[in-house]
């Protein structure tokens, strides 16, 4: 048997599903959404919430500081980011709502962002926008720009002086476009323009570093393609920002700077940070790239095979705007989940009757299908979703 034993489960390609505690009655076609923790990274971290329970004084008063400064090293490490100039986060969200309230915004300020971004992501510039008096405007992007589109689109729209900050994602998260970040960071400089990377997708999938993209702040999440335990992030900060990063809530290491002052959060549960490296160890057994090349056919696949069972040509599909992306876009019939509503209930109409798990987005006043790669999966799943799916749409619409 090939592959290698973690924490007593044995991972390689040749049992790869029981790898997962996945439902195997459900096809799984949204790794995206929330990911799937192998066995193995469960039960590191089961090991270390023995751990905590059997003495919490000792766990949280100990070393636990310099174990969670392990766990970012070697995160930053894997990314190609510097361990002093990061910071454990909880998610993307969480790292872009602590980039804006270090800021400082004031009234005459402006935050742009994008219409492919993160949801979450655009409630958090609102509030802060709200809160300071500062404004945010978005830029439209059409879904088949090119890299130069893109890149002249947003130079376009920033506006020195005024633009305090740009949002843009790596890897969109509703359209599953891989946006020329290094460029777009590029282009910010010009005009003096600090950029904050959305790059919620980007540990795992891609292999770009975060040095090469060279944005002032960049924020991924580990938990959803790099086999993490949720909850496990990673803030990167340019030198000239860190001393003034603040976190959303003070605690007792707030006196010793970045990246301590954002890490340490009192007595949250800390055990998923702590057995993120096992599923870093996990990806590494199975070969990063390997990986990589195997989610992206796979979900070429399923985007065919679905695009031709609602009857769209070739031409009809989105494409990702470069090689390794694990998650393709399907568009759906006119007038179909164009309301975030009307996704959700879509959404809950294909788990219950075709068992698959899937994201249904309205973007742009359309609804479209994004589906999701991932070792786990097999081409069997695509065929019957793309089986089921035109009697699911005729009885939603």
């Amino acid at each position: 048997m090939s592959g290698r034993l973690i924490e007593g489960v044995h991972v390689g390609w040749d049992n790869i599903r029981q790898c997962f505690s996945l439902d195997p009655a459900v096809s799984h076609l949204n790794h995206g959404a929330y990911g799937a923790v192998p066995i193995a990274v469960q039960r590191a971290q089961q090991r270390f919430r023995a751990e905590m329970e059997s003495n919490p004084m000792r766990f949280f008063r100990s070393d636990l500081t310099e174990r969670i400064a392990h766990t970012r090293r070697h995160l930053a490490t894997f990314l190609g980011a510097d361990p002093e100039g990061a910071a454990l986060v909880p998610n993307a969200t969480s790292g872009a709502a602590i980039v804006l309230r270090s800021l400082g915004l004031r009234p005459g300020d402006e935050v742009l962002t994008t219409d492919h971004g993160y949801g979450a992501v655009g409630l958090a510039v609102q509030r802060e926008c709200r809160l300071t008096g500062a404004t945010t405007r978005t830029l439209a992007v059409p879904l088949q720009a090119t890299d130069e589109e893109i890149v002249g689109i947003v130079r376009a729209g920033l506006r020195p002086g005024r633009t305090r900050l740009l949002v843009v994602d790596q890897l969109t998260s509703p359209t599953a476009r891989l946006f020329p970040a290094t460029a777009i960071v590029a282009a910010a400089r010009e005009h003096g323009v600090p950029v904050l990377v959305d790059a919620a997708h980007a540990p795992g999938m891609l292999a770009t570093p975060v040095d090469a993209v060279g944005a002032d702040f960049w924020v991924g999440n580990l938990h959803k393609w790099a086999y993490t335990p949720r909850g496990t992030a990673l803030l990167v900060v340019a030198p000239a920002w860190r001393e003034r990063i603040e976190p959303l809530v003070v605690s007792w290491l707030q006196e010793q700077g970045f990246p301590p002052r954002v890490e340490w959060q009192a007595t949250q549960d800390y055990t998923g940070w702590l057995a993120a490296p096992t599923g870093l160890h996990v990806l590494r057994t199975l070969g990063p790239e390997r990986v990589r090349e195997h989610n992206a056919a796979l979900v070429a696949y399923g985007q065919r095979v679905v695009a031709e069972a609602l009857g769209l040509a070739p031409a009809d599909l989105p494409q990702p705007g470069g090689p390794g992306v694990s998650m393709r876009l399907v568009p759906l019939p006119t007038g179909v989940a164009t309301t975030t509503d009307a996704a959700v209930a879509l959404h809950r109409l294909i788990s219950d009757r075709l068992a698959a798990e899937v994201a249904v987005v309205g973007w742009q006043g359309r609804g479209w299908l994004r589906l999701c790669g991932q070792v786990y999966n097999y081409a069997d799943e695509y065929d019957r979703l793309a089986d089921g799916l035109p009697g699911v749409l005729a009885a939603a619409h």
